[in-house]
């Protein structure tokens, strides 16, 4: 065989490297399998979702890949392919489906490091008329699911451990933000300034162009996000509304909403929502969303006005999307994200 040359790394594909990324890919097919049959066993339905769609998610920090249409008479039109499946599940539930799952493949641009790809797969599932908490109960399932089938007693990245089979801890922003930036977050929701002033004395640096959403996501990423998830994981949940545009707010206390994340060993897993069905709220969100989108990157993606109208169907739900790669990576022990990718893109 002759030698491979004019690469500045052996490439994914190259034999030599079959029997280091093997045992992480064995991992992978063990890990979809119990997943598979972990929702199966609970009366799931798996469903496949289209990749192309009119509007790729209306969220202002995430970036799609752009194609068109074109008809048999030369008529072009928009598409993007997507950046979760959440649109098109949603759409399900409107139809009448009541428990489903997908591990779809999503894309998006911008993305590339240790915890991130261009294509990856996410894990999505959603309950109707089943509050959040269920799908809190799901996430935290999955972690054991996963480790099992990857025969490891622990979740490991980078030196950190997590246990997948004790309870996670349950540990809201405002208190998260309290126990790591002493900073009173509820007291602060409408004060940009008292935020930004706050963040500094936490050691943050904030710009004078810096909005309220901007000063709270960066004591997030780099006061709270930090702590989390070390020895079992921890679910951080009720985000501020504003900070939580698919989510319906928390009955009782409007301030927040109905929003949480996952972590284990530091590594951000799901995303998950007791989900809005108010689509005239959701519309009104998702043009703050592009209004910062055009601000801070000068585009905007399209509404999908669809989805709009599949809201005034959809039954109450909640719904979960998890960073499927990253589960495996945890499980299998693997430190990169392309290690557990059967074909990584170029």
């Amino acid at each position: 065989m002759p030698p491979l040359t004019g690469h500045r790394q052996t490439p994914w594909w190259a034999p030599a490297r079959r029997p280091d990324r093997r045992p992480f890919l064995a991992a992978r097919t063990a890990v979809t399998r119990a997943v598979r049959r972990w929702f199966e066993d609970r009366g799931f339905t798996e469903v496949e979702t289209a990749a192309l769609q009119v509007s790729p998610g209306n969220e202002a920090h995430l970036h799609a890949f752009a194609t068109e249409a074109v008809t048999t008479t030369g008529e072009r039109s928009p598409l993007y392919l997507h950046t979760s499946p959440e649109f098109a599940c949603k759409k399900l539930l409107a139809s009448g489906e009541r428990e489903i799952f997908t591990l779809a493949r999503v894309w998006r641009n911008r993305e590339r490091g240790p915890l991130h790809h261009p294509e990856f797969t996410m894990l999505e599932w959603y309950r109707a008329h089943s509050p959040y908490e269920a799908v809190m109960a799901d996430a935290a399932a999955l972690l054991a699911v996963a480790a099992e089938a990857a025969e490891a007693r622990r979740l490991t990245w980078r030196g950190r451990e997590a246990d997948p089979f004790a309870e996670p801890e349950r540990l809201s922003v405002a208190e998260a933000f309290d126990r790591y930036a002493d900073i009173g977050l509820l007291a602060l929701l409408d004060d940009r300034d008292g935020l930004a002033a706050k963040a500094r004395e936490a050691g943050v640096r904030t710009a004078t162009d810096d909005t309220w959403a901007d000063v709270f996501s960066r004591v997030i990423v780099e006061k709270v996000e930090p702590n989390l998830g070390f020895g079992r994981a921890t679910i951080l949940c009720e985000y501020p509304v504003s900070e939580a545009a698919l989510a319906r707010p928390k009955p009782g206390d409007g301030r927040v909403a109905e929003r949480f994340e996952l972590y284990a060993c530091g590594v951000e897993l799901a995303n998950c929502f007791g989900e809005l069905t108010d689509a005239a709220e959701q519309r009104r969100r998702f043009g703050i969303e592009m209004d910062e989108k055009a601000r801070i990157y000068g585009e905007r993606y399209p509404v999908d006005e669809d989805f709009l109208a599949a809201l005034a169907h959809m039954p109450p739900a909640s719904g979960g999307a998890l960073g499927f790669d990253r589960l495996v990576m945890l499980a299998a022990g693997a430190s990169r994200i392309e290690q557990v990718l059967w074909t990584p893109v170029a």
